[in-house]
């Protein structure tokens, strides 16, 4: 997986399963949030992630909740950490 490059997947039902990620991630030692902000107007979703799991903090911010997420997953995976979801 190292060689080959993620890319979000949006259309796999990732909103079934995000408290299952954040939980897993959790468990993991990652400490992560899905974030809905009214006040912008575009990119109102964001995902962050960090902990000693991972190399770098991550951040997202996307139009969904399904989009800012699966980006989400796949800048954590850039880095390494092999996500079962």
């Amino acid at each position: 997986m190292k060689n080959r490059m993620s890319k979000p997947d949006t259309d796999n039902g990732i909103e079934d399963v995000s408290l299952l990620i954040l939980e897993w991630l959790g468990e993991q030692g990652v400490s992560a949030l899905i974030r809905f902000d009214a006040e912008r107007p575009r990119n109102q979703w964001t995902f962050a992630a960090s902990g000693e799991a991972l190399p770098e903090p991550v951040r997202n911010d996307a139009m969904s909740a399904a989009e800012c997420l699966s980006n989400g997953l796949v800048l954590i995976r850039r880095q390494g950490m092999d996500v079962p979801f």
